[in-house]
């Protein structure tokens, strides 16, 4: 259990955390989100003792007594080996040194002597501390973690100094899942993680029997590891005794009825206000008057928050392009001794949106640049479609922008047709307003960087978006503004992101790349993970890429009309067919989602009325109390016919399907 009293914290004038007090019980497993900059990390250094508060302490009680902490920002291992590095991490090394340095003076003590008695205990002690903690399965373990994380076998025998960046925070996050403290503190864990290795982390923090506190932009995470949400917001933490999905519900329907009391508060100001007005003057009234005035002065005047400004993005209408938007054939890439992949095929048809999926290192950024032009494969060649047009967004922020220029200076490269006045409206929708623009590209946050790359694509005459990992950087909320612009989006999209509430929503067909080799999974990412599995479980084989017919030259990205290949009749029909089922039932899930939402908001009013005809207060008045019942008697007869339409809607798509 962690006690939290009295916490504040305040940099300059700009408050941190005012005055908080929260008991966190010993299994809680809290989701901690918020606006950027309102605190999450600094909350979370402070739980792990590596910030002072200015005021008030946090107490770890009971089996709270070990605290581990994740950063979001690169940490230094060494030099040494993988495993050695995870044995110390887990404290196995010392207790290891103390064991052999006990059995060694065993062995020279008297049989028999007191010596010998104290050092058996200690020796006792020792080992079932040892074991405890894992010790004797500690490598089997260890090894297992790193699979899980995405790591080679052999890669535990390398030095850590030979891994990059987010390789690195790998091994920190799984010495911290090995030591296995008593609460576990992660700071956007799933930001250097592959789909495959979320996938495990999920797992494995599913069998954690302490406490868990983590902050994460991925909403899919969010949702599948939290039971608890805590908000932060203007120096306050708010706490939600239900998973994310249900926070987001619960979110909107405090913020209406505090807008309702805001609304009734400024009726009540108004109606008082008329009164002293208008008997200001009149000696009879003067006691009435003073009184109200007295409760003007009083009356604490509630306020809304102002509405975080947000990125507007919206892409201009894409041309037409060919049938064939991409065919690539026989592609290799090597660099120097390492084969990322051989003959890889690849088709793209107008109006997919493709995710490419694998594990990290498989090769998906390779691929992107290769059809990209951004770099040439070592064999084979792609060729886009006629009138193809194509925009790409590299995961390096450095590839997308020229770090010596302005936002503004940026802004101007696009080639775009638009006037200054409209590039700097638009600049302002991505919030870059005012001398923001003047801001060179090198001192901007990655989302800044982010957002004036996604700046520069908007202004791109496009009609096949390539991305790689567009959304790294982006917070929750422009990340879902960027996935609804994508969907309106008329052209054709080829997408890597390790996003995957983000893809699931977005894409109609997943290609993995494995093994160096290509295969195809129609449907959205859940069928992908689906089918995946099946497979996995069952030996069967996945259905390879089909390689396109040869074409007559090796010429790269022509913009010719593709030749009718007869071979490519089966799958362009099924391609054909899986673009007509999925806009068949766009239409019906276009009218689902506001449908159950819709629903969700009604219940909870329904459950809010039913909390308060259990208040003796309220059922002492009868004219509140009739009030209530005919607004639940509406809101069942409402519910009823929103879930007969629902139950409708759902039939019909699955008639469709």
């Amino acid at each position: 259990m962690i006690r939290i009293k009295n916490l504040s914290l305040a940099f300059g004038e700009k408050v941190i955390l005012k005055n908080i007090a929260w008991t966190i019980g010993e299994h809680a497993r809290i989701g901690l989100v918020g606006d950027n900059g309102t605190g999450k990390t600094t909350f979370l250094r402070i739980l792990a003792g590596e910030t002072e508060p200015d005021d008030g302490k946090a107490e770890f009680v009971g089996n709270a007594t070990d605290v581990g902490y994740l950063p979001q920002d690169l940490v230094e291992l060494g030099e040494g080996r993988v495993i050695d590095f995870l044995r110390d991490r887990a404290e196995l090394s010392t207790l290891g040194c103390c064991i052999a340095e006990t059995e060694q003076k065993i062995s020279h003590a008297p049989e028999g002597s007191r010596e010998l008695d104290r050092l058996l205990a200690e020796h006792e002690a020792l080992e079932t501390v040892f074991s405890h903690k894992g010790g004797y399965e500690f490598e089997a373990t260890a090894k297992k973690v790193l699979r899980g994380l995405g790591f080679a076998p052999g890669d535990a025998e390398r030095g850590c100094n030979e891994f990059s960046g987010g390789w690195r925070m790998r091994i920190a996050l799984a010495a911290l899942l090995l030591r296995r403290p008593d609460v576990l503190l992660l700071d956007e864990p799933t930001n250097h993680l592959d789909s495959e290795s979320m996938e495990w982390l999920e797992g494995w923090l599913r069998d954690h029997r302490g406490i868990l506190i983590f902050v994460s932009h991925d909403r899919r995470f969010i949702g599948k590891m939290a039971t608890e949400i805590a908000e932060m917001a203007r120096g306050e933490i708010t706490h939600y005794a239900m998973g994310y999905e249900a926070y987001l519900v619960e979110r909107e329907a405090v913020r209406a009825r505090l807008e309702k009391t805001i609304e009734e508060q400024r009726e009540r100001i108004d109606q008082i206000q008329r009164f002293v007005e208008r008997f200001r003057y009149k000696a009879t009234k003067a006691t009435q008057v003073q009184s109200r005035i007295k409760q003007l002065e009083k009356m604490e005047i509630l306020e809304m928050d102002a509405p975080n400004r947000t990125v507007n993005i919206r892409f201009p209408e894409a041309s037409r392009s060919g049938h064939d938007v991409l065919a690539a054939h026989d592609l290799a890439k090597r660099y120097g001794d390492i084969r990322v992949f051989e003959e890889i095929d690849l088709e793209i048809h107008r109006g997919e949106r493709v995710a490419l999926v694998g594990v990290n290192g498989a090769g998906k950024s390779t691929l992107l640049r290769l059809i990209s032009g951004a770099e040439a494969p070592d064999a084979g060649a792609v060729r886009l479609g006629h009138n193809v047009k194509m925009a790409f967004f590299s995961q390096e922020s450095a590839q997308n922008l020229d770090y010596t220029h302005t936002v503004w200076e940026e802004a101007c490269r696009t080639g775009s047709k638009i006037t200054e006045a409209e590039k700097r409206n638009l600049l302002g929708s991505f919030l870059f307003s005012g001398d923001d623009i003047k801001k060179p590209i090198r001192v901007l946050s990655g989302g800044e960087k982010s957002r004036v790359a996604l700046f520069k694509l908007l202004l791109s005459d496009s009609n096949f978006l390539v991305l790689d990992e567009p959304t790294n950087h982006l917070d929750m909320n422009t990340r879902e503004i960027f996935q609804r612009a994508l969907l309106q989006y008329g052209g054709t999209l080829l997408i890597v992101s390790h996003d995957r509430y983000f893809l699931d929503n977005l894409v109609d067909r997943v290609v993995e790349i494995r093994d160096g080799q290509l295969f195809n999974y129609p449907g959205n990412y859940s069928r992908f993970v689906e089918k995946r599995d099946e497979i996995l479980r069952g030996g069967e084989t996945p259905k390879q890429e089909a390689p396109p017919k040869r074409a007559d030259t090796a010429q790269a990205q022509s913009d010719e009309p593709f030749e009718p290949l007869d071979q490519k009749r089966d799958r362009r029909a099924e391609a054909e067919a899986r673009n007509r089922l999925y806009r068949e039932r766009k239409k019906f899930t276009d009218r689902i989602a506001p449908l159950e939402e819709r629903i969700a908001q009604s219940e909870a009013r329904r459950g809010e009325i039913d909390a308060l005809l259990c208040d003796p207060e309220v059922l002492a008045d009868s004219a509140r109390v009739q009030e209530l019942m005919i607004e639940r008697k509406n809101l069942e007869d409402t519910i009823a016919g929103d879930y007969a339409e629902w139950e409708e809607l759902c039939a019909a798509m699955e008639e469709v399907r």
